[in-house]
C-alpha cells in the first residue's frame, strides 16, 4: 500500500500561528486594536458592577 502523491496534504498553518503573523505584519493597527478592546472590556465590567451593586440599609 503506497501513498499517492494526490494523497498527501501539507498541514494548515495554526490560527495562533496566523494572527502572530498579522499582528506583526500590522503592529500598530493591531496594538491599537486591542487597546480600545480591552479599555471596551474593562469598562463593561466595571458598567456591571456598578449597576449590580448592592445596596445597604442606612
Amino acid at each position: 500500500m503506497s501513498i499517492k502523491p494526490s494523497q498527501t496534504t501539507t498541514p494548515q498553518p495554526s490560527f495562533v500561528k496566523q494572527a502572530m503573523r498579522n499582528m506583526v505584519r500590522k503592529g500598530r493597527q493591531s496594538a491599537l486594536h486591542f487597546s480600545l478592546t480591552a479599555i471596551g472590556f474593562l469598562g463593561f465590567i466595571t458598567l456591571v458592577a456598578w449597576l449590580g451593586r448592592p445596596t445597604l440599609p442606612q
